[in-house]
């Protein structure tokens, strides 16, 4: 069990690094909350292991995309859609603004080449990704299918494991 253990560690912690790797040089790194947030639990017992990946919310809306209300081109495949109802009314919104005020973000008025408000900034980008959707990222995705492949073989065959299904269920704790 013991070898199990640390095969499991060394899987997690592999995904955990990649995918904070992939976040900053993806240049989807803003305050760096995100970055962060990536962490596992890890539980083994003899005839059975429990592995929770954690990170904030919006992991999952970066790492998969989301279709966007008028279009799903950025993300086809997303099971994220915005206009759904499901989500935090005004969400988006602030945390666009809170970006666009990081980041410094204005734009300008056509006719009279003032500065937007990061108000207005932030509602235009947001009306747009809330339209358009946003592309996946696939931070998390990639860096876990691909150690993945690499666990041991007996790790798998012994637990039955499928991608899809160990994924899911890593995937169920959100902070």
């Amino acid at each position: 069990m013991e070898e199990v253990k640390d095969a499991l560690n060394k899987f997690a912690k592999g995904v955990v690094m990649q995918s904070r790797k992939n976040l900053t040089t993806g240049r989807h790194k803003a305050s760096g909350a995100l970055h962060r947030s990536i962490d596992y639990e890890l539980n083994v017992s003899k005839n059975s292991f429990s592995i929770a990946f954690l990170m904030e919310e919006y992991g999952q809306y970066q790492d998969k995309g989301v279709r966007g209300k008028r279009s799903s081109q950025r993300a086809p495949k997303s099971p994220f859609r915005f206009g759904s109802g499901t989500g935090k009314k005004g969400g988006l919104t602030r945390g666009i603004d809170k970006w666009v005020r990081q980041k410094n973000i204005q734009f300008k008025d056509k006719r009279s080449g003032r500065f937007l408000s990061y108000k207005s900034t932030a509602f235009l980008i947001s009306r747009s990704i809330y339209n358009k959707g946003i592309k996946p990222s696939m931070f998390f995705t990639k860096p876990f299918e691909n150690a993945f492949k690499r666990l041991p073989d007996e790790v798998i065959e012994k637990f039955g494991l499928e991608v899809d299904d160990f994924m899911k269920h890593a995937l169920k704790n959100f902070k």
